[in-house]
């Protein structure tokens, strides 16, 4: 770290990108304890963003970075249906990191938490052996509406996706070949995977069209389909305990074409001899929202919400079909602890 940074200086230089005041806040920063004005539930989600886990910097600028610990946080207040309110930021530091990098690590953070009305309430400083950074985040529910969930689909129920699938994926394979001068040749992928556009309004939109009808079942896409999808369903974690017969669990049929994809996922597939499809099934990273409604309420979603891309059909039995053939033998997406 060097020798002009203190932990004092790094305070300074966050109260010059954040401001201490919020209509959701009793009590700031600088207290032990940040109080929330929470007369209503709150959804809290916190995620670790990683040094050589979770992004490079040999890609990644400080702004890329800021922004992206906290996008992946706000994806997931938008997957139930809320407005984010604030964060709280802890941050480990390791010795290379100075007031010019910190600078831009706030601001592009910064720049989001503003688009987004968000508050910094508090946090910790440390010094680490790499950059270590995790982010705190709560949302309120929408008027009229309340959270979503990922549990609640049926057979029969339509599957939809907000956002594009697999285009992160592309970008992040694009840039760990070819560094930032993958920007050039795939802007659009790597655009997905630095600074991923977490789909708060889509969210807000289903949560008001659950209002007066069943709500949509909803969760954020971090660990690619194949791996999300299954969640969603119930066929994984702690959900799954409660079906022990396969014909009696919900299964999927997905169709999903070439066409939509992103371009750059079917040319950057295309030039390397692979599936686009099996790409985007794969994905990982892409933060889009995955769902699904009543059949009748799908017009009026299509209507109101831009971007929101019908995949499929829900049904019993437990197994998961793509374009008539089982996914079994792609993998089951991205996982922390696999080798």
């Amino acid at each position: 770290m060097g020798a002009s940074l203190s932990e004092d200086g790094i305070l300074g230089l966050l109260a010059r990108h954040f401001p201490a005041a919020h209509p959701s806040l009793l009590l700031g920063r600088g207290d032990d304890c940040a109080i929330l004005r929470a007369g209503r539930p709150l959804c809290v989600s916190s995620d670790l963003f990683l040094e050589d886990v979770h992004f490079r910097r040999a890609y990644f600028t400080p702004e890329d970075t800021g922004y992206k610990a906290l996008a992946v946080n706000v994806s997931d207040v938008a997957a139930c249906g809320g407005r984010p309110l604030g964060f709280s930021l802890c941050l480990g530091l390791p010795s290379w990191a100075d007031a010019a990098w910190l600078d831009g690590f706030f601001a592009g953070m910064a720049g989001l938490a503003q688009e987004q009305q968000m508050v910094l309430a508090g946090g910790d400083l440390s010094r680490c052996e790499r950059l270590h950074v995790s982010v705190t985040v709560w949302g309120e529910p929408v008027e009229p509406g309340s959270f979503l969930v990922r549990g609640g689909s049926m057979p029969g129920d339509t599957l939809f996706v907000v956002g594009r699938l697999g285009l992160a994926r592309t970008g992040l394979q694009a840039l760990e070949a070819q560094g930032r001068a993958a920007l050039e040749v795939w802007p659009a992928a790597c655009a997905a995977h630095l600074r991923p556009r977490p789909q708060v309004d889509a969210g807000l939109m289903l949560a008001r069209a659950g209002y007066n009808a069943r709500p949509p079942a909803l969760m954020d896409l971090s660990d690619g389909l194949l791996r999300d999808l299954p969640r969603l369903l119930g066929l994984t974690g702690e959900q799954s305990v409660a079906c022990q017969d396969r014909c009696a669990c919900l299964g999927a049929e997905i169709v999903l074409a070439q066409g939509q994809l992103h371009p750059e996922v079917v040319r950057y597939a295309a030039q390397r001899g692979r599936n686009p499809v099996h790409e985007a099934l794969r994905g990982g990273e892409d933060y889009a929202l995955l769902g699904s409604c009543a059949p009748d309420m799908l017009p009026a979603l299509h209507a109101a919400i831009p971007g929101l891309t019908s995949i499929g059909v829900v049904t019993s039995g437990g197994r998961i079909l793509c374009n008539n053939e089982s996914t079994d033998s792609l993998g089951h997406g991205f996982d922390h602890f696999e080798a």
